[in-house]
């Protein structure tokens, strides 16, 4: 049993990163396949697909990388974790390396990056940063 994973999730992909493999596989969550969205969205990884692997659900995600396979993340960081949450207001939303990077936020609306909350002027759970 994990007891938190979106930091698992983000770690395989730090660590897939690290050793420059094509792809990464996650135990599947509606979460989790809300966060790859926004990161696909946001032209942090290649693509992603949900998959069966012995009998469990799966999301395969493809990693992308740059020139002479360098990694398009340079920082991927879990910001709110289950022991200590970190929850911010509308007026409030974080920016990350001047607007160089993103923060994702779960809010009532559900997951959103830190421009779209403010457009929106909502507030929620910093759930990461990356840039």
């Amino acid at each position: 049993m994990q007891t938190d994973p979106i930091a698992d999730m983000l770690t395989r992909i730090r660590n897939g990163l690290a050793i420059a493999v094509a792809s990464v596989d996650v135990p599947a969550s509606r979460f989790k396949r809300a966060l790859a969205d926004i990161l696909v969205r946001e032209g942090y990884l290649k693509a992603f697909e949900e998959t069966v692997v012995a009998g469990h659900p799966v999301l395969r995600i493809y990693l992308k990388y740059g020139p002479r396979r360098s990694s398009i993340i340079h920082s991927l960081r879990r910001v709110s974790s289950p022991g200590r949450r970190a929850y911010t207001k509308a007026k409030s939303v974080p920016v990350v390396r001047g607007g160089l990077g993103i923060a994702i936020i779960s809010t009532p609306q559900g997951l959103l990056v830190d421009r779209e909350a403010r457009r929106n002027n909502v507030g929620g759970e910093v759930v990461c940063e990356v840039w």
